[in-house]
C-alpha cells in the first residue's frame, strides 16, 4: 500500500471510530452490512442483521409483538 492509501484508510478508521463513540444512550447503533442489510448492534453479543423488507415486516408487527410480550410476560425471561 502506498502512503496515500494508508493515510486514507487511517482517516476512514478514525471516522468509523468516532461514529462508534457517538452511539445512543442505550448503546445501540446501526450499520449497513457489506451485503446491504441493516445490522443493529448493542442488543446482545452479535448484531441483529436483517434485509430492508425483513425489517419492514417486523416493524409492521410492532403492536402485535408488544401484545404478545404482555400476554406471555410470566413465561418470558428478562436478560439482566
Amino acid at each position: 500500500m502506498s502512503e496515500a492509501d494508508l493515510r486514507a484508510e487511517l482517516e476512514q478508521l478514525r471516522r468509523e471510530n468516532d461514529a462508534l463513540k457517538k452511539t445512543s444512550a442505550r448503546g445501540l447503533s446501526m450499520k449497513v452490512s457489506e451485503k446491504g442489510a441493516l445490522s443493529i448492534y448493542g442488543l446482545g453479543r452479535f448484531p441483529v442483521t436483517l434485509y430492508k423488507e425483513q425489517w419492514t415486516k417486523l416493524l409492521a408487527m410492532a403492536e402485535e409483538i408488544k401484545t404478545f410480550i404482555h400476554a406471555n410476560d410470566s413465561q418470558l425471561k428478562a436478560k439482566e
